[in-house]
Parts: C-alpha cells; sequence; structure tokens
C-alpha cells in the first residue's frame, strides 16, 4: 500500500521531468540552445535509460576500432564519482604510470586509459570543454562517453544502447521509472545497439535507426591486480569470494562459473561502489574461509594498492557484436570526414 502510494505521488515528477526533457530537445532541435560543432567527428555513446547497458565495453571497443583504423583517437567523459571539479583533466596510461587516480577521475575513464593506454581521455563536466581540449591536441576523432543527453555537443554518429532484457523498465521516466527521456528521443539515434541479446527469446522491439545485436562475452582468463595473467592453476578447483560493486553484478557471477571454481560465494555490491575501510574490512573477514577472491576489472581498479589477506584476482569483459556491418557502414561514412 505505502509502495503504490509513493508510485503515485512520484507520478507528476515524472511528468514534469519527461516534460522539461522534450522541452529541451525541441529548443536544440530549433536552434534556440545554442550546441558546439567539432572541426572533427564525434561519436557519442549514450543511454536513455540509468543503470549499466554497457557504454564503458562499447566506448573501448570503438576506441580499439579507430586505433586499430590508424585514427588518432580521444574520449570525452563526465567523470561519474571521481572528484575532480576543474574544467577539463586528462586521463593518459603511459610507461605503467596513469596520469590520474580512480578516486579523482572516476572508475569508468581510468578504466578506458588503462585499457587504451596511450588514448587520452578527457574529464569535464561541460563536455564541449573537453571536447576542445581534445581538438587542440590533435584527436581526429572524439568519443563522447555517456552523451546521449548532453546535445550542448553536436555529433556525427549518435549510438544509443538498450539492455534487451529490459529495455525500457516499466516505460516510465524519472523518479518512477528507469527512463531519461521518453523512448520518443530514440528519433535521434544514429543506430540501437541491443546488449545482452543473447540471453532473450522472442522478438525485440522495433526502431528506426538500425539495430546492431550483442553480448557481454567475460575474457578467457583471469588476471592479477597487477595485470599479469593468472595460470589456470592458481584458481581451478578453488573455491572463491566473488565481490563487483556494478551495474548488474548477476551477470559478473554468472560469467565465474566457467573457470572450474569449487565454490563460488556471492557479494554484490552498489553500483560504482566506494570501498571504504569498513567495506575492506568485511570483505577481508569474509574471504577467510575462502581461497582466493576475485572482483571485475572495474572494481579492481580502485583497489589496486590494497594487501588483501588472500590472492586478488579481476576478471575483464568486452562487447561481442552478431553482425557488425551496420555499425561499420555508420563508422566508415562518419570517418570519410577524417582523410
Amino acid at each position: 500500500m505505502l509502495a503504490a502510494l509513493m508510485f503515485w505521488g512520484l507520478c507528476p515528477l515524472s511528468f514534469l521531468y519527461g516534460l522539461i526533457m522534450r522541452l529541451r530537445s525541441k529548443l536544440y532541435l530549433a536552434g534556440l540552445k545554442s550546441s558546439y560543432r567539432a572541426a572533427v567527428p564525434v561519436i557519442s555513446v549514450g543511454n536513455i535509460a540509468v543503470g549499466g547497458t554497457g557504454k564503458t565495453p562499447m566506448a573501448d571497443f570503438l576506441a580499439r576500432y579507430l586505433a586499430g583504423r590508424g585514427f588518432c583517437c580521444a574520449i570525452v567523459s563526465r567523470g561519474y564519482g571521481g572528484s575532480y571539479r576543474q574544467d577539463v583533466g586528462k586521463v593518459i596510461a603511459a610507461g605503467g604510470i596513469v596520469s590520474m587516480s580512480p578516486a579523482e577521475c572516476g572508475d569508468e575513464p581510468y578504466l578506458l586509459a588503462t585499457r587504451n593506454p596511450g588514448l587520452p581521455v578527457y574529464i569535464a563536466r561541460q563536455r564541449m570543454l573537453g571536447v576542445q581540449a581534445a581538438e587542440r591536441d590533435g584527436a581526429q576523432v572524439i568519443l563522447l562517453d555517456d552523451g546521449f543527453q548532453h546535445q550542448a555537443v553536436q555529433r556525427d554518429l549518435d549510438i544509443v544502447l538498450l539492455d534487451a532484457q529490459r529495455p525500457f523498465g516499466n516505460g516510465r521516466i524519472l523518479p518512477t521509472g528507469i527512463l531519461r527521456e521518453p523512448v520518443s528521443a530514440l528519433q535521434r539515434a544514429d543506430l540501437i545497439v541491443m546488449t545482452r541479446s543473447g540471453s532473450v527469446e522472442g522478438e525485440h522491439p522495433s526502431f528506426d535507426a538500425p539495430v546492431v545485436h550483442s553480448h557481454h562475452q567475460p575474457d578467457s582468463m583471469l588476471r592479477t591486480m597487477q595485470g599479469a595473467v593468472a595460470p589456470e592453476s592458481d584458481y581451478a578447483g578453488k573455491s572463491c569470494l566473488a565481490f563487483a560493486g556494478i551495474a548488474k553484478p548477476e551477470d559478473f557471477f554468472q560469467s565465474l562459473r566457467s573457470f572450474g571454481f569449487s565454490h563460488i560465494e556471492e557479494v554484490p555490491l552498489a553500483d560504482h561502489q566506494e570501498f571504504s575501510q569498513d567495506v575492506l574490512n568485511h570483505l577481508f573477514r569474509s574471504c577467510l574461509n575462502y581461497d582466493l577472491l576475485i572482483t571485475s576489472e572495474k572494481d579492481a581498479v580502485k583497489l589496486e594498492l590494497v594487501n588483501f589477506p588472500k590472492p586478488c584476482y579481476k576478471l575483464g569483459v568486452n562487447l561481442v557484436f552478431d553482425d557488425i556491418s551496420p555499425l561499420d557502414d555508420l563508422l566508415e561514412e562518419v570517418l570519410v570526414k577524417c582523410r
């Protein structure tokens, strides 16, 4: 009864929030709100729902794709969860040293930098300032991380990710639902990427934009917290305490079942979990009855200096596409502008 009263009480806020987002989008479309046009192509990776849809693996895929084609790429991120408050910060990994800590820049920008050594990741609350900094530094292509709602920067390709298991939740806008914008906002998208498609049976929603289906594929190996590949003898047949502070920790726990552990104790944590001393002490106590610990690559960036009482390993994840040709075609149209 109380939950129902709270839901209906919040409905006017959802209506108002949706109205504001629609009006804001129309103002940009009409040119009544200014937006910055970069001199180089800008590719946005975003979503319309809160929660993890795979934006970081998608940005990582695009960074590797562009580097493989010989393009000088940069990523611009808000730096969610980080303490950096100046106009623009630059995160870059080189020679095993990262220019900012995860606490400063946020765990996702730090992870993107470490997975792509030499690629600059700009932290900017105002994305336009980050884009301008990347341009000055010679970027040929700019990836706008979590940029779908940030229309103050014009983009050449708008990629929107949706979780195939629950693309729109209950169909309602915040705070009574999970949507950041009305579903009609997808009319701005150039490409829809359905993530976690492999576990969904039946038909997917239809869209005006081309659709690519994908799934999250864990790495085939575990790594130490310092990045070295762990030999199978380190973990096969052993018990582990698994913990993850990501949007969908159950997916992470599921992916561990192929590594031959004798037992897995699952500890789900909040997304972007802060590892306070209290949280660490709980993990220290809990792991004593297990042979090892394992966590997600995203959590591991915040734990590199922690001295766990048992060996601790990390597992990364990649985005794998069923048919990448629609994405290839759109990227080719964008990259032609770089030549």
